[in-house]
């Protein structure tokens, strides 16, 4: 699962989508820069849903409807 929003504009800046990034590199940039986290992340019971994508939107609303 990627933490990383590598839609954010300091990603493209750097010109970080043209590198190769291992995890360590992510966990990296996410504690340097608030930017780098892609939120929200929502856990309910043993599901996370990371991001607010329409489809990530109303996946997270059914599965509250239907507790």
């Amino acid at each position: 699962m990627i933490l990383a929003n590598v839609r954010a504009k300091l990603y493209k800046e750097m010109g970080l989508k043209d590198e190769k990034l291992q995890e360590a590199d992510f966990k990296r940039y996410i504690l340097e820069h608030y930017t780098f986290l892609n939120r929200p992340v929502i856990i309910v019971n043993d599901k996370i849903f990371v991001g607010n994508s329409a489809k990530n939107v109303e996946a997270v609303i059914t599965l509250l409807n239907n507790e």
